[in-house]
């Protein structure tokens, strides 16, 4: 497993007794992401494949908006696989599959293997805030992965805070990137161009980028 990856059990008051974590930004931020994704995943029947469900309200919440979807959540800790479970137990979401184990940085997600992801023809891959609690491996992971396993009219939607060009886009993202990099030199808050050159290694384009509130963006990738 990718090492120095955030795990929210460390970060939080602690669980319900089902073991699900509460996630303040989930709260703030899911509705305008939901608004980015709903074009591309609410007409097309197909396979979202999530990258560090974290906590799991994401994908019970998107899984409730879009039920001609199948979701797969998937995260490398075992404490988050069961909060992602858990909240979609309390949603009653029927279309979301049981958590993977899945380690972005990993060359093999070892997708199509039973009761796994498909390894073909995703409709999306989702990725919100984790690239700048991960190592650049985990990027790099991603961006590889959304090259090999996504359909040709799938999209790679990444969220989180972004610089663009080298320069922040607020004093506070400044600050933000500071911190993790003093908390953690495997952090930081990474920049458009560095994840526009990257994807472009694995035949992806950056198709978007999307102004979200408290200065964070959604990067929409394609293939190219």
């Amino acid at each position: 497993m990718a090492r120095f990856v955030s795990d929210y059990s460390k970060e939080t008051k602690g669980a319900t007794p089902d073991g699900r974590f509460n996630s303040p930004a989930f709260h703030n931020n899911h509705q305008p992401i939901l608004e980015v994704v709903r074009p591309h995943l609410e007409d097309t029947p197909g396979h979202v494949l999530e990258i560090g469900s974290g906590p799991g309200q994401h994908v019970a919440v998107f899984g409730a908006a879009f039920p001609a979807q199948t979701f797969w959540p998937s995260d490398p800790l075992y404490a988050h696989r069961k909060s992602v479970a858990a909240w979609c137990a309390h949603h009653n979401v029927s279309n979301v599959r049981a958590p993977v184990e899945l380690d972005a940085a990993d060359e093999d997600w070892r997708l199509g293997a039973r009761g796994r992801p498909p390894a073909e023809n995703l409709r999306a891959i989702l990725c919100t805030n984790v690239f700048h609690i991960a190592p650049w491996e985990v990027a790099q992971g991603v961006l590889r992965g959304a090259g090999k396993h996504l359909a040709s009219d799938g999209a790679l939607f990444v969220y989180g805070p972004f610089s663009r060009d080298g320069t922040h886009t607020a004093p506070s993202n400044a600050d933000f990137d500071a911190s993790l990099r003093a908390s953690n030199s495997h952090w930081g808050v990474r920049d458009t161009a560095d994840i526009s050159s990257e994807a472009a290694l694995h035949g992806l384009v950056m198709d978007r980028i999307v102004e979200m509130p408290s200065n964070n963006f959604v990067l929409v990738l394609k293939q190219g």
